[in-house]
């Protein structure tokens, strides 16, 4: 992939994947918790029952999924080193891995269920990611109107 050129490298891209995870689930955890506390608090305590939902839930959204970014990225550097290449292969091992360690307090079934369903997920992603590359590749190259122009070599 084109943007993984400029990234940070292994080692520094886990934390900073990390602060970006806990960023994001903190915004994102926030909106969404305040509008379950506005919508579950009755009339006349909305505005203080969401803003009592985001300080009660929004700080454990956050970090579960830093935990779980943290996870995924200390994978995906753990294979991207063993295997030597970058390719989205490495995305799907790590989402399946993480999905399967995130459940192994579980036991081994349910682990491996979710392992399963983590890499399919992953790879439904990356095949989709790479669906939009070619098509944007693709849609950079402007037809020459209904002319076909060949290069005959003199």
């Amino acid at each position: 992939m084109a943007t993984d050129a400029f990234r940070e490298p292994c080692p520094d891209r886990i934390l900073d994947d990390v602060g970006g995870a806990f960023g994001m689930g903190a915004v994102g955890g926030s909106a969404y918790h305040f509008f379950m506390g506005l919508r579950n608090s009755p009339r006349g305590e909305r505005l203080a029952g969401g803003y009592q939902s985001v300080r009660m839930k929004a700080p454990p959204t956050a970090g579960a999924f830093a935990a779980w970014v943290g996870i995924y990225s200390a994978v995906n550097c753990t294979v991207v080193y063993v295997r030597q290449k970058e390719d989205p292969w490495n995305s799907i091992i790590a989402g399946a891995a993480t999905s399967g360690i995130l459940n192994m307090r579980r036991g081994l079934a349910s682990a491996s269920r979710s392992a399963l369903f983590g890499g399919v997920l992953f790879a439904l992603i990356e095949g989709a990611v790479i669906m939009m590359d070619k098509g944007l590749t693709d849609s950079q190259i402007l037809p020459m109107g209904n002319r076909i122009f060949k290069f005959t070599g003199r």
